[in-house]
Formats: structure tokens, C-alpha cells, sequence
């Protein structure tokens, strides 16, 4: 399952959202060669990437900013920057510009330190803004719980897209964070899915003094879980290639 977008894009530019998109993008191609000389590429991590046991002594605390706008590949990053797009909109029209960018700042550095928590010995080089953007979803869940999110569901050969809940996604999306990191606990991984868990938890508590300030679940009852303005309607064009016929 795989979100492709919300039934809410929000009435100003995200300014930020984009700058945020564009910096890990530039910051990808730029040392995007190093991927034909993986020592190179391994030496270029081990400089700027985040690695839990050198925080844990006391040092290389830069890692923790400089390891949010880096990326393992180009399906990590796309993955990464799609989530941002969908969900960062709407927060950052709350929130305002440079509010919306502390913000994320915030819940990366916070998931980075919850990452050297749970792994503080790994000498493994980390990266990534997913617990950057898992700190978005969770402040996306906390204000806009019944917001629609198309869903992208693949099955073998059957490819269908429907909208669902935010609270629904989100809420999946993170019971699998917790469910992936007590089995990486036990059979190792490469995946950091407790910074993922960490960040959406830190995202979602750093949202509720704006959210308790707005009344709470007097809210949720005003906007009925939805960002405040009109939801989007889109239409699913027929495709017009035509059907091939069985031979028989």
C-alpha cells in the first residue's frame, strides 16, 4: 500500500516543503557518482552520516542534522520525498513557514537521538529524513485524523487506487514501525525503524500545545478531522488504451 496523495493540498505555497524537497534532492545528486566507488561512498557516510556508537561517546553530534538530507539510494529518496510532498503542506500552512521548518528540524534531530537510543553501540553510518517526515505524519495524524489519503494498492498483477482515513494509514504505517523494530531487535536490520517510531511519536506530542490551543476535540469537531478549507475532488480518467483480446 502505498500513499500517492491527500484530498487536502493546501491553499498557500509550502515554500518550505519544496526548499526541503529540493535541498535533500540537490544534496543526493551531488554525491551521486560516489555510488560507482562504494569506498568512496563509504567514506563519505562515515564523515556526514549518523553513527549511534560515535554520539553515544560524546562526539559527532553533527551527524544528527547533517544525516537528515542524505539518502542510501534513489528509491529511498524518492520515497522519502513523496511522503513529505503529500503530508508537509498542510502542516507547514498551520504552522507558518519558518514554524513548519523548526518543526521538522525538531522531530529529525529527535528521532536521530532515539535511533543512537535504542542502538546506542552501532557503528553502522545512518541516514535518511524519514524520521524527519515520520514527525510530519505523526503532527498530520493529531490534526487532520480523517483526512482522505489516496492509497496506491498493489497485488501481484491487480493495481488499484482508493482513498482511506489518515488516521487509518498513519495509524498502520506506525503499528509497522513498532512491529519491524522488535524483529530487527531480534534478527538485525538494516532499517532504522525505531527513529521512524520515534519521530512520528515526537511529531505528534510537539503538535499538541497548537492542537489543545484550537480547542482540542472542539477541533476535530469544527474542521470534522480535515484541514480547514475544501477538499479536492479528483476524477479518475478512463484509460484509453484499448484491450487486447485473448487468442484462444
Amino acid at each position: 500500500m502505498l500513499p500517492i496523495r491527500d484530498h487536502n493540498p493546501s491553499e498557500r505555497t509550502p515554500f518550505v516543503t519544496y526548499a526541503l524537497i529540493a535541498a535533500n534532492i540537490a544534496v543526493f545528486i551531488s554525491y551521486w557518482p560516489l555510488f560507482e566507488n562504494p569506498r568512496a561512498l563509504n567514506a563519505f557516510y562515515d564523515t556526514w552520516a549518523l553513527m549511534p556508537a560515535r554520539v553515544s561517546a560524546g562526539t559527532e553530534f553533527g551527524g544528527l542534522f547533517t544525516s537528515m538530507f542524505l539518502h542510501g539510494g534513489i528509491m529511498h529518496l524518492a520515497g522519502n520525498m513523496l511522503f513529505l510532498w503529500i503530508f508537509g503542506d498542510n502542516l507547514e500552512e498551520e504552522f507558518g513557514h519558518w514554524g513548519f521548518l523548526i518543526f521538522y528540524l525538531l522531530s529529525g534531530l529527535g528521532a536521530g537521538l532515539v535511533h543512537v537510543l535504542a542502538e546506542p553501540g552501532s557503528t553502522i553510518p545512518t541516514v535518511g529524513a524519514s524520521g524527519a517526515i515520520a514527525g510530519v505524519m505523526g503532527g498530520y495524524l493529531l490534526l487532520f485524523p480523517k483526512a482522505r489519503v489516496d492509497i496506491l494498492l498493489i497485488l501481484v498483477v491487480y493495481f488499484r487506487i482508493f482513498p482511506v482515513p489518515a488516521w487509518l494509514m498513519l495509524g498502520v504505517w506506525f503499528g509497522l514501525q513498532l512491529f519491524n523494530g522488535v524483529a530487527a531487535n531480534q534478527a538485525g536490520g538494516g532499517v532504522a525503524y525505531w527513529a521512524h517510531a520515534g519521530g512520528f511519536i515526537i511529531g505528534f506530542a510537539l503538535v499538541i500545545p497548537i492542537w489543545l490551543r484550537r480547542g482540542g476535540p472542539a477541533y476535530w469537531n469544527r474542521t470534522d478531522g480535515h484541514p480547514p478549507h475544501p477538499e479536492a475532488k479528483y476524477k479518475f480518467a478512463r484509460s484509453s488504451i484499448p484491450n487486447v483480446p485473448r487468442n484462444r
